[in-house]
């Protein structure tokens, strides 16, 4: 009988459909809380009408780029994640199977 590893399989497309679904959901919605973040930031250090200055768009920039990395790991991870837990769950019941099929045969 082949030896068969659906936690692996299972891992590999669950961070597929992590990255697909961040690619639909996460990215627009992680680059707004982002930058959303990063002006309240530049309005502490700067005051609060932010200006249009070198500074506070590399602050917004880097909370943007800041967002749709968080957005990504959370996406993929919880994916992956889920994968490999049901791929652990298809190995435990395959080898319950496979342990009864070589008692039944002794």
């Amino acid at each position: 009988m082949k030896n068969t590893n659906y936690s692996k399989k299972m891992t590999y497309i669950g961070a597929g459909c992590g990255v697909v679904l961040f690619a639909i959901f996460g990215l627009l919605p992680g680059s707004f809380l982002g930058g959303v973040m990063g002006l309240n930031f530049a309005g502490m250090l700067l005051g609060v009408p932010v200006t249009s200055g070198v500074l506070s768009r590399l602050i917004v920039g880097a909370s943007m780029v800041l967002g749709v990395m968080v957005s990504g790991i959370m996406f993929i991870t919880a994916s992956t994640l889920t994968g490999w837990l049901l791929g652990t769950v298809a190995d435990a019941l395959t080898a319950g199977k496979k342990e009864l099929v070589s008692v039944n045969h002794k």
